[in-house]
C-alpha cells in the first residue's frame, strides 16, 4: 500500500501536529486515518474510516496526550477496506505497548504468514504489516526495541517505510532499496518524520534530510541515532512517486516533484509534438507536465477541464441514469474553451483506460475538433508489488493492446507516451537509482508467485 506516514517526537502538541501532518498527506490515502500518541506511560489510539478532517476534532485530539505520536493515512493495495486494517496497529507484548504504521508492500508476506500461522500465530487483520508485528514479538527476550525491529525486518522482503512508537521512543525505518519516501525534520522542540516534505512545511518544521535506504533511525531522550544493519544494495526509488503519487510541492528522492513533472512535459513535447490550438491539463496530476508541454511547444495552456474538489466519499446518484455520471461528478469540460479547437490533453498515465476514455468522450461532447492525448509516462505493462495500486497484467491496457489499438479504444486523433529513455532524462544523474518495473517488468525484488491479494488475504463476504 502506498500510504502516508507522519510522526512527532519530543513536542508537547504531538497529536495536534500529527493531525496537521496527516492533513497535508491526505493525497496519499483517503480510506482511513489513525493517530497513536504516547505520554511516556502508555499509548493512546484513535482511528476510523474516512478523511482526516472528518475523523479528528479537538475532543478526539484531547484524548491523545503526550509528546510523541505517529499517524497514518491509508490507500489500500493489500488487505480489504475495513477498520480492522486501519493503521497504526497497536499491540502489547512482554516489554509493553508498541504501535506501528507502514507504507509499502512485503512481497514475502504470504509465505511468512503461513509459517507463523502453522506455529500458532493468530492474525486480526489482512494486512502484511501484521507479519512484522508477529516477527517483532517473537524475537528473543532482552533485546532493545531497535534490535527487535531490525531482527523482524531482516526476515521481510519488499518495500517498507515505517514508524514504530513505544512509550519512550520513536523509530523510523526504510527498506534497503528505498522504494517509498521518508524524510526527517526538526522543530524547535523535537523531531518530525514524514512521507513527504509538504507536511513539514505545513507545521513549520525544518527539513533536515531524507532517511536513507536501509536506515533505522531511533529518536529517544538521547537524540537521534542511526543504524545501517542491512546489506547495502543499489537504491530503487519508485519513479511513480514523481509521475503521480507525491504532492508537487514536496522534495523527495533528491528532487522537487514539481520540477520533475514539468520536465516530463517538456520532454514529452519534444518526443510527441502536435499541431493543435491549446493544451489541456487533466486535473490535478496532469498540471505540471501540461505546463512543461505548453511552454516547450509554444501552445497556450487553458483550463478546459475543471475538477470538483469537494467530492466526498459517497454521493447519491439519480435514479434516472446520467451518462458518465461518475466522471462528471469529478471533472467537467468548459465548452467555451474547447469548442472547435484542436486540443492536446496531457495526463500522467493510463492504467485500465476506461476513465481516460470517458474523459475523452466528455471533451469531444464539449465540441473539440481534434483530440491529441499525451501521457507523461511510458506505457504501464506490469503490476507493481511495492505499494502502488496497479491492477493485474490482464487489466493493464498497455500490456494487452498496442499504442495504435489504445488510440482507437480512446477514439482520439493521436496518442503519444513518454519514452522510458525520455523519463530517465528527467532524472539525469540519478536514473539508475529508480525502479521502472511497471514499465519494463524488470523487478528489483522478486514478486510473489501470485499477486499477494490472491495469495493469502482473506476474502470478505
Amino acid at each position: 500500500m502506498d500510504c502516508g506516514l507522519f510522526g512527532v517526537y519530543g513536542h508537547p502538541e504531538a497529536a495536534n501536529l500529527t493531525y496537521l501532518g496527516l492533513y497535508a498527506l491526505q493525497h496519499r490515502g483517503q480510506e482511513s486515518a489513525g493517530i497513536v500518541s504516547s505520554d511516556g506511560k502508555g499509548l493512546y489510539c484513535h482511528k476510523e474510516m474516512g478523511l482526516v478532517a472528518e475523523i479528528f476534532d479537538q475532543e478526539v485530539l484531547k484524548r491523545l496526550p503526550g509528546s510523541s505520536a505517529i499517524g497514518h493515512v491509508r490507500y489500500s493495495t493489500t488487505g480489504s477496506s475495513h477498520l480492522k486494517n486501519a493503521q497504526p496497529f497497536v499491540f502489547d507484548y512482554s516489554r509493553g505497548g508498541v504501535a506501528i504504521a507502514h507504507n509499502g508492500n512485503l512481497t514475502n508476506a504470504g509465505l511468512l504468514r503461513r509459517q507463523l500461522e502453522r506455529e500458532g500465530a493468530i492474525f486480526q487483520s489482512t494486512m502484511d504489516t501484521e507479519v512484522i508485528i508477529h516477527l517483532f514479538a517473537r524475537v528473543s527476550e532482552g533485546l532493545h526495541t531497535v534490535d527487535r525491529l531490525i531482527a523482524a525486518l531482516s526476515e521481510v522482503e519488499g518495500s517498507y517505510s515505517l514508524l514504530l512508537l513505544t512509550e519512550k521512543e520513536l523509530i523510523a525505518a526504510r527498506d534497503p532499496y528505498g522504494f517509498r519516501p521518508l524524510v526527517l525534520g526538526k522543530l524547535k522542540k523535537g523531531y518530525v518524520v514524514s512521507s513527504e516534505t509538504c507536511a513539514l512545511d505545513l507545521i513549520g518544521a525544518d527539513f533536515i534530510r531524507e532517511i536513507e535506504p536501509g536506515e533505522v533511525l531511533l529518536l529517544s531522550g538521547d537524540g537521534p541515532h542511526s543504524f545501517f544493519p542491512f546489506p547495502r544494495v543499489k537504491p530503487k526509488f519508485c519513479i511513480f512517486e514523481f509521475i503521480y503519487f507525491a504532492r508537487p510541492d514536496s522534495f523527495i528522492f533528491g528532487h522537487t516533484v514539481y520540477q520533475v513533472r514539468r520536465q516530463l512535459g517538456v520532454q514529452l513535447a519534444e518526443e510527441h509534438p502536435a499541431e493543435a490550438d491549446l493544451v489541456l491539463p487533466t486535473p490535478d496530476s496532469g498540471f505540471p507536465a501540461a505546463v512543461g508541454f505548453a511552454h516547450s511547444s509554444g501552445l497556450p495552456l487553458e483550463l478546459g477541464i475543471i475538477r470538483n474538489h469537494y467530492v466526498g466519499r459517497t454521493f447519491i446518484e439519480p435514479r434516472d441514469s446520467i451518462r458518465h455520471f461518475g466522471v462528471r461528478i469529478k471533472l467537467n469540460a468548459v465548452r467555451e474553451v474547447i469548442e472547435g479547437k484542436r486540443a492536446v490533453v496531457v495526463d500522467d498515465s493510463i492504467v485500465r483506460g476506461t476513465t481516460v476514455k470517458k474523459n475523452m468522450h466528455m471533451i469531444r461532447s464539449a465540441g473539440a475538433r481534434e483530440i491529441h492525448v499525451r501521457i507523461s509516462s511510458p506505457p504501464i505493462i506490469s503490476p507493481c508489488f511495492y505499494g502502488i495500486d496497479t491492477p493485474t497484467k490482464e487489466e493493464l491496457i498497455a500490456a494487452n493492446l498496442s499504442i495504435e489499438e489504445i488510440r482507437e479504444f480512446l477514439q482520439v486523433n493521436s496518442l503519444g507516451y513518454l519514452s522510458l529513455e525520455g523519463l530517465k532524462k528527467c532524472v539525469a544523474g540519478h536514473e539508475d537509482k529508480f525502479c521502472y518495473a511497471c514499465f519494463t517488468g524488470d523487478y528489483p525484488v522478486s514478486p510473489p508467485a501470485e499477486r499477494m491479494q490472491l495469495e493469502f488475504f482473506i476474502k470478505e463476504v
